[in-house]
């Protein structure tokens, strides 16, 4: 399992420095041997696409990938030649993480349709592989699109694709048309008993490679007497599970009931134990998401740092 950095918005950070900041996060992770280094699209908050294309020039040879960016916001042809130009920018290091996210946002904030996720899924997968495909004359019509027009960007740079994939159909697409998926509340259970096995028959249907399974993990290096309080306060930071049915169903699966549920928290050896659990389910990239602990920006941030450091030996796998 490689182990890699996931960050969120840093509402801490003033806001003239979060851009230098995710610069400065991601030169750091790189130092530390991470292999690799995730950009959440945050409703309201940095541009993930643009984050990473900064960020690839920036550093050098870490794995920069977004987790994830909703496809409603952006036609595939757009999302197409957005990520082949982050690719150069990045000098072939950059893995597009994508998914159909959830109403309260598609829907509740953006006044987007958000129907029939799957199949528009399937459909955006069709004009990103013709996107994909080298450069000219892009032709694809379908339910949803009906595309007709270059993309003249590059002519060596593909872009792997992974999908946030949580109910079977989309474990589905994402075994059969993209590289893995990109995971977010989905406990050891959860992960060994419902994604692999889907992910991994359908990966094998379609005569393609084993897929890549990226777990986005919450973690907090603490005192073991302080483990609840990290996971009940991961969960009021980091859960959305009341507000988006699809996590309800994923979480079925195992046996977490929020985020918090899912976090590696306590000392060492219980980060390092759960770790491994995650590890045998079948994950094959970490993504932790470090949950930092205090009553003030200092304690909070001698608490990443912490965290961050141990995660550090752990390095590039496990």
């Amino acid at each position: 399992m490689r182990i890699g950095m996931m960050v969120g918005s840093d509402r801490e950070r003033p806001r003239a420095d979060r851009l230098p900041g995710v610069i400065g996060d991601v030169a750091t992770a790189e130092g530390a041997g991470f292999s690799t280094f995730w950009m959440p699209q945050v409703p309201g908050y940095l541009d993930a696409l643009t984050v990473v294309a900064l960020i690839g020039q920036a550093t050098g040879g870490i794995e920069l990938g977004t987790a994830v960016v909703p496809i409603q916001t952006r036609h595939p042809m757009i999302m197409a030649q957005q990520a082949l130009t982050t690719q150069i920018a990045c000098g072939g290091r950059f893995t597009l993480g994508i998914g159909p996210s959830h109403h309260w946002i598609i829907n509740g904030q953006l006044g987007l349709a958000y129907d029939r996720p799957a199949r528009v899924v399937a459909d955006y997968l069709d004009v990103l592989d013709a996107s994909f495909a080298g450069p000219g004359s892009v032709d694809v019509d379908n339910d949803t699109y009906h595309v007709h027009g270059p993309v003249d960007v590059t002519d060596t740079c593909q872009v792997p694709v992974l999908l946030a994939a949580l109910g079977p159909t989309m474990l589905r697409l994402a075994g059969e048309r993209a590289g893995g998926t990109i995971l977010w509340m989905a406990d050891e259970r959860a992960i060994a008993d419902h994604v692999v096995p889907r992910i991994t028959a359908s990966a094998d249907r379609a005569g393609r490679p084993a897929p890549r399974i990226v777990a986005g993990v919450p973690i907090a290096l603490c005192s073991p007497t302080k483990t609840d309080d990290a996971r009940a306060y991961a969960s009021e930071v980091l859960g959305h599970a009341d507000f988006s049915p699809n996590y309800v169903r994923l979480l079925e699966h195992g046996d977490a009931e929020d985020v918090g549920d899912t976090m590696a928290a306590g000392d060492e050896a219980t980060i390092l134990a759960r770790l491994r659990r995650y590890r045998d389910a079948g994950v094959t990239d970490l993504a932790a998401r470090i949950v930092p602990l205090g009553k003030d920006t200092t304690e909070r941030a001698a608490s990443r740092l912490r965290t961050q450091e141990f995660l550090s030996s752990l390095c590039p796998v496990m």
